[in-house]
């Protein structure tokens, strides 16, 4: 990881936590999708020498592009398991990739639509602007969601595509929208300035595959030890995470009180029902993803192995 992005992600994340090399270890690299604290678990887990615990050396990098950048360096074999959005994983397995997810960082969407305080309702929103990063992005595809849960569709709004979450919150400000899909930590900022939640997908039964952690079928299969390892070293990380808050800026704790509380999982499997909603937006561009078996997308061997040790109740204990 280059100097600047592990002093910013240190700085988002807020943990300065001492680092020390790792020697007699298996080596193993992990892409983050994002800078973003969603990815804190794993951040934590190589900060704080869980993984080395695990004997294993990990290098987690920034690799960006949202999800696709990482699935295509995972294939590559330049990283051996991403950290990125579910939707780029079950694209590359229903075209024929080798990828599969095998533990779940965030299994709903990690959104709020936020809007001016006069719209109180679902109803007050039709005909209005609705701000997304855009069109064809997680913000977008929540809108989709929300829109179909409420017996409406991409036509009874007007959506704006604004390139990022301050984007939104500066054209809130404004005037020139009425409405945005947000993430931490914008829809915090716009909390803040007066504008109300609409609905909070945290608060829902809708299951969208925000993060997953995925690696390859071949890689299983040539290492499934050295990725059980891995799986109990996140499981651990995600442990530390809800068990020690840490003092940080006040958005960032806010971002951890929702990801404890309402997010991680204490065994993260990846969500079937999120499979199946990714899955029924890739019918219309990908024939193969309708009427796939959602179970295929997902290898949950590993942590059901995991789970049956009586490795994650022992991390509870106390």
């Amino acid at each position: 990881m280059r100097r600047l992005d592990r002093v910013y992600l240190l700085a988002t994340l807020a943990i300065g936590l001492v680092t020390s090399s790792a020697h007699g270890q298996d080596k193993i690299r992990v892409g983050l999708s994002s800078v973003s604290a969603l990815h804190g678990a794993l951040w934590v887990a190589e900060q704080r020498g869980i993984f080395r615990k695990h004997g294993l050396d990990t290098e987690v990098i920034v690799v960006g592009g949202a999800g696709t950048t990482g699935v295509s360096a995972l294939l590559a074999g330049d990283i051996q398991y991403v950290s990125a959005a579910g939707d780029a994983i079950v694209s590359s397995n229903s075209r024929g990739g080798d990828t599969v997810m095998i533990a779940s960082v965030i299994n709903k969407g990690l959104q709020r639509i936020i809007v001016k305080p006069d719209i109180k309702t679902q109803a007050d929103l039709k005909g209005k602007r609705v701000g997304v990063t855009r069109v064809g992005a997680v913000s977008h595809t929540v809108l989709l969601m929300i829109l179909r849960r409420w017996g409406l569709t991409e036509r009874d709004v007007q959506v704006v595509q604004l390139g990022s979450s301050p984007n939104m919150v500066a054209s809130l400000e404004k005037g020139g929208i009425e409405g945005a899909v947000l993430t931490i930590p914008s829809m915090f900022v716009a909390e803040d300035l007066g504008y109300r939640v609409l609905v909070d997908l945290a608060d829902t039964d809708i299951y969208y595959l925000q993060t997953m952690l995925a690696t390859t079928r071949s890689y299983i299969r040539a290492n499934r030890e050295k990725t059980l390892r891995f799986l109990r070293g996140f499981v651990e990380g995600i442990a530390y995470f809800k068990q020690n808050k840490r003092e940080s800026l006040e958005n960032l704790e806010r971002s951890y009180d929702l990801l404890a509380t309402k997010y991680y999982e204490q065994t993260p499997y990846p969500s079937l029902r999120g499979v199946e909603t990714v899955l029924g937006f890739l019918e219309k561009d990908n024939p193969k993803a309708k009427g796939a078996d959602p179970k295929s997308f997902v290898d949950e061997s590993l942590l059901r192995e995991i789970e049956a040790s009586g490795f994650v109740k022992a991390l509870y204990r106390g």
